[in-house]
């Protein structure tokens, strides 16, 4: 186990900046997710972790020393790659103690060692086949097996569930979460799916651009977001955004609606009200605090139901337990909830 430090560590792919200043500190044993939509650089980033790619410039250390140019080998890391990077002409066995092997480690021992690891994964009974008679999950604990018998100082994961379908996209979270918990290692984990990053990290890494836009645990990141992108990002569906002008203490986004504002926000000129899609309830007449608003489609899930409208050309999403009798094109009463109401200023920026 160990920690992991990235201090101002940038990253240029010729005269393009991919990364641009990141400082991240990890903790022993802490889960981290790097998160942010394709192009935002957490690919890169891990990849330069495990010296895969080199560092511009910065620092990046386990437990304190500076591995900047140490060769990966001698990292102490363990990485599981997207597309699982299994041989195909090897057992599981083989494919598992492969990296003891090289590591000089006997027969007797590397047995003993694969044979604890598959127990633990769920493959004994897969250990004298070959990855193409194994599903997609099977190969994904395959590719997590060979990463566990090294008992690495850290684990590297880059989007291992992205090849999955969406149900065992699910199972094999909780079991990487499970067995990340039971082990204690460090694990560092790249995905653009901000669901996985919501359920399975201890702490997220929010990436735009190359730049950390947030870091924190996932509600935090969820209830508090810095910015209109950290709003939008976290969350599904994403939280409505509606401009506005600030006047006699309210921040007006529609001519009949206004949304007064709590003491503790920095008013500006020009702000924008954040809504949560649960923070609206829907009413078929008006009522104080509501806004008008045409109902342009619904999704009904059984446990709840998702409702689609549009007023003044702006979109806004709104998702109750309750099943709405309403449909296209219905005209609604919508009650936003002043006291889960998020503010941002001129710049998108958190303003209370």
């Amino acid at each position: 186990m160990a920690t992991v430090t990235l201090h101002d560590v940038r990253k240029k792919f010729g005269a393009v900046d991919v990364i641009k200043g990141v400082s991240v500190d990890i903790e022993d044993g802490e889960f981290v997710i790097l998160v942010g939509p394709s192009g935002c650089g957490k690919s890169t980033l891990l990849r330069m972790i495990a010296g895969l790619e080199d560092v511009t410039s910065g620092d990046v250390a386990i437990d304190n020393k500076r591995i900047n140019h140490v060769p990966p080998k001698d990292r102490d890391i363990a990485m599981v790659f997207q597309n699982y990077a299994l041989y195909p002409h090897m057992t599981v066995e083989d494919n598992m103690g492969f990296s003891l092997k090289l590591a000089g480690v006997s027969k007797a021992d590397r047995k003993t060692q694969v044979a604890a690891a598959a127990a633990s994964l769920g493959l004994t009974d897969y250990l004298h086949r070959y990855p193409k008679e194994l599903s997609g999950g099977q190969r994904q604990r395959v590719a997590t097996g060979r990463a566990i018998v090294r008992n690495p100082k850290v684990f590297l994961f880059d989007e291992p569930l992205s090849n999955l379908d969406a149900a065992l996209r699910v199972q094999m979270r909780s079991e990487i979460r499970e067995l990340q918990n039971r082990l204690g290692v460090t694990s560092i984990y790249v995905t653009h799916d901000q669901i996985e990053a919501m359920t399975m990290a201890d702490k997220i890494v929010l990436l735009r651009g190359g730049v950390v836009e947030q870091v924190g645990p996932p509600l935090e990141l969820y209830d508090r977001p810095n910015s209109t992108f950290v709003a939008t990002f976290m969350g599904s569906p994403s939280m409505n955004l509606f401009e506005g002008a600030v006047s006699d203490g309210s921040l007006r986004v529609f001519d009949d609606y206004a949304m007064p504002l709590p003491g503790e926000v920095r008013a500006d000129s020009r702000m924008t009200l954040g809504l949560r899609p649960d923070a609206v309830s829907v009413a078929t007449q008006e009522v104080p605090g509501s806004f008008r608003a045409r109902v342009t489609s619904l999704e009904a899930t059984g446990s709840e139901t998702m409702l689609f409208a549009e007023r003044d050309g702006r979109s806004v999403t709104v998702v109750v337990k309750d099943r709405l009798a309403a449909r296209a094109g219905d005209a609604v009463f919508l009650v936003p909830d002043p006291a889960q109401a998020h503010f941002f200023d001129a710049e998108g920026r958190r303003a209370h």
